[in-house]
């Protein structure tokens, strides 16, 4: 059966949690984990802290991958967060839920009650659960700064004559603003993102920060965005700021300066022009090219073999030398061969690869070579397939003497001026680090941040001609 596998992005809030601090409210904060079986879970990630909020809307989304065909059981855990310590054995438990992603895509919104223990609810608290594919790569990059933002410190008048309020913990300094970012769907607006706090600053200019386009505009430029200017208050009561409503395309025309407005200040002053002026200095649309773009873009792997036939490997007459044929005629090195080899063989169009042996006497003069042919054949060191390195590994091993030192560097070198030629023709290589990687695992990553390091893009196919009238489609 072919693996269904996609990333699925998961959107996280929460209402009604307990408080458990006594002079404020809590500081949630979501950590997910997955069943791995045996009665233990791993965790995936985990969503900001929110300060003072018991009903937290978290801006971090969390990604896992998902497969059709197993059952991924999901733990959702609530915390206050008190301490900068990452363990969470000393913070507040408020609470849990327990559910599988086939349940949350399936649902798209899933709100579960979140307990304290299996039949113990934590109060009226609620965990809501949303799941979005990620089949957009794009990211949209950010740098926005604000001009003469309000000081959150107003004058009122009454019975006693004027007086100053004090709103949020501004008295005698000036605001602390942060932005958030939301996009309306489904009648509601969600947040994208949430910048940092500036302290004590009415013209702040805030970090530069991406978010996946999806989640930012649900991919469409034209979606309707609000973004909010607040004050930060340490107590949770942050005061707004001001409002302005645009758009990602109206967004992108920087550099783009927007008004932000209060609108019960609005309302009540005939003179009031606005609370600040928001700028965007940098919008801009970037693909995060993916390991699979490469490959769909003709993206090869060379695959190169090097066997170790030193003597330390052992007699291969002796069932405890890693060269010794068990009576099914297996070996460890049949075992590696055939684990990676099958995996890479099919990122490789000619199936073609070279296949060495070092740390052996080989015949006819029986000197020791650290670089010799697997196939016997120096001009030629190729080999179809895996089953042909097997075929030659299996044909070789009873014509040499292990002998040695253990010396893999004329190999290495071998395929690092490979690397180098194809690296200056920007044909599919890595780099001489990359060689040592022997994890699969770590293949896309290297490659991927090689071809971004040298600021190369993924070949694009050419679109598929279209079909004249007398040709039929087959199915």
């Amino acid at each position: 059966m072919a693996h269904c596998v996609t990333l699925v992005q998961l959107s996280i809030s929460c209402d009604h949690l307990i408080d458990k601090d006594i002079s404020s409210k809590s500081d949630p904060l979501c950590v997910l984990l997955q069943d791995v079986g045996g009665g233990k879970w791993a965790e995936l990630g985990r969503t900001e802290r929110v300060r003072n909020c018991s009903s937290p809307e978290f801006s971090k989304t969390l990604q896992l991958e998902y497969h059709f065909e197993t059952v991924q059981k999901l733990r959702f855990g609530i915390y206050d967060i008190d301490n900068k310590t990452p363990e969470l054995g000393d913070d507040d438990f408020l609470g849990g839920a327990e559910c599988s992603l086939g349940q949350v895509v399936s649902s798209r919104i899933l709100t579960l009650p979140l307990m304290l223990k299996p039949g113990k609810p934590a109060g009226r608290g609620t965990i809501t659960v949303s799941a979005q594919e990620l089949k957009d790569s794009r990211v949209v990059t950010m740098e926005v700064e604000a001009r003469n933002l309000d000081k959150k410190v107003c004058v009122e008048g009454g019975p006693g004559g004027s007086r100053i309020k004090r709103t949020g913990m501004d008295f005698l300094g000036k605001s602390d603003p942060f932005l958030e970012f939301f996009h309306q769907g489904d009648g509601k607006w969600h947040l994208a993102y949430r910048s940092e706090v500036i302290k004590n600053n009415l013209n702040p200019t805030w970090k530069r920060f991406s978010v996946p386009l999806q989640h930012f505009c649900g991919g469409d430029p034209s979606t309707p965005i609000q973004v909010r200017c607040s004050d930060y208050d340490s107590d949770g009561s942050h005061d707004l700021i001001g409002t302005f409503h645009t758009s990602l395309a109206q967004l992108q025309a920087v550099p783009a300066e927007f008004e932000c407005i209060h609108l019960e200040k609005q309302q009540k002053k005939k003179s009031y022009k606005n609370s600040g002026t928001i700028c965007v200095k940098i919008c801009q649309v970037e693909t995060e090219y993916s390991f699979l773009d490469y490959v769909m873009g003709g993206c090869q792997i060379n695959f190169t073999v090097g066997v170790d036939f030193t003597g330390s490997n052992g007699d291969p007459s002796s069932p405890d030398s890693l060269h010794y044929l068990s009576p099914t005629g297996v070996n460890e090195y049949l075992t590696a061969l055939w684990s990676v080899g099958s995996v890479v063989q099919d990122y490789d169009s000619d199936k073609l690869f070279p296949a060495f042996g070092f740390g052996a006497q080989v015949p006819p003069d029986w000197q020791v070579s650290h670089e010799f042919a697997l196939n016997f054949n120096p001009n030629n060191p190729y080999c179809a397939g895996v089953q042909g390195i097997v075929d030659a590994y299996r044909q070789a091993l009873p014509q040499v003497r292990l002998y040695g030192p253990t010396n893999f560097a004329p190999i290495i070198n071998h395929v690092a001026r490979f690397a180098a030629q194809a690296a200056h023709q920007r044909t599919a290589s890595a780099p001489r680090e990359a060689l040592a990687q022997t994890v699969l695992a770590e293949v896309p990553t290297q490659l991927v941040s090689y071809f971004k390091a040298q600021g190369w893009a993924p070949f694009k196919p050419l679109p598929p001609a279209a079909k004249g009238p007398a040709q039929v489609p087959q199915a």
